[in-house]
């Protein structure tokens, strides 16, 4: 914009205005970015510097025994619940989101809508407590992974069915009625062209509820108990460990050994969350 001057050379009072608003609205930018960053990049230093010198041969090749020990049985824990979550999840939450994007434009879509929404917006604690009332108790299957895995995939379900049908629905309509032209199937053209045009969105949504099975600790307290012991295969009637109770449990406890697991942890955490995020961007990087 070019500065507005007077007959005698000098700016007016509403270009001086104008940069002063300017800088005033650029400083407020500048502090809410400060506000946002400083404590991240703290965070991130904290549990880098903190969970690096934690790391050990012993940390991936031990249990954890009390307050010392290693991670193994956590890390374990971690991996079958979250892929345990993607078992159920995926199926459901792509066949949910395929329904919507193709045949969704209907009363029972709206039905379908509304539901995933409303469980999108319900806190992890509350289906934590669902499952601990039906799955531990009322089925009898105590505190197990198979009850954990199940609590995780209802909470991904809907966030992998919503981001399904919006990536299905940005798959050209044209491809579609070329497949119908040419004598395909309402199923065929579903399954074979729809979906495989939609997949790096689908897989997207899948790898995003992998991140966030990773983090959740709250449904998990309920459901999936704890142990010191590394998993043994059971299903259910044997609690199992992970990552995120180290975290929220052996931080709160006033010896040093648990104060570095749990670092350790929440470093591990950190790390798989940005690989899945990395991946992410892979996945969604335009080919050339």
């Amino acid at each position: 914009m070019s500065a507005t001057f007077d007959v005698k050379g000098r700016r007016t009072a509403l270009e001086t205005r104008r940069r002063v608003t300017s800088a005033i609205g650029w400083g407020l930018c500048g502090l809410a970015f400060l506000l946002v960053a400083v404590p991240l990049i703290d965070l991130i230093l904290t549990i880098t510097i903190k969970g690096a010198s934690a790391f050990s041969v012993t940390l991936f090749t031990t249990s954890s025994n009390g307050v010392k020990g290693g991670l193994l049985a956590a890390i374990v824990g971690t991996t079958v619940l979250s892929l345990g979550s993607l078992v159920f999840a995926v199926p459901i939450g792509v066949g949910a989101g395929l329904y919507l994007s193709e045949f969704g434009q209907n009363r029972l879509g709206s039905v379908v809508r509304f539901l995933s929404d409303t469980l999108t917006g319900m806190p992890s604690i509350v289906l934590g407590y669902f499952s601990y009332i039906t799955m531990v108790i009322g089925f009898g299957w105590q505190f197990s992974a198979l009850a954990g895995a199940i609590t995780l995939a209802i909470m991904i379900v809907p966030y992998l069915a919503r981001i399904t049908e919006l990536s299905l629905q940005r798959v050209p309509v044209q491809m579609r009625e070329a497949a119908y032209a040419l004598g395909a199937q309402e199923r065929t053209v579903a399954f074979r062209i729809v979906l495989a045009a939609g997949s790096p969105g689908v897989i997207t949504g899948v790898l995003l509820g992998l991140a966030l099975s990773v983090g959740e600790t709250a449904p998990l307290i309920y459901t999936a108990g704890w142990s010191n012991y590394l998993w043994n295969g059971k299903l259910t009637n044997q609690p199992i460990g992970y990552l995120t109770y180290v975290i929220w449990t052996f931080i709160n406890q006033p010896y040093k050994s648990a104060h570095a697991l749990a670092f350790a942890a929440a470093l591990l955490v950190m790390l798989v969350v940005l690989a899945i995020n990395i991946g992410v961007r892979i996945v969604l990087r335009p080919k050339v």
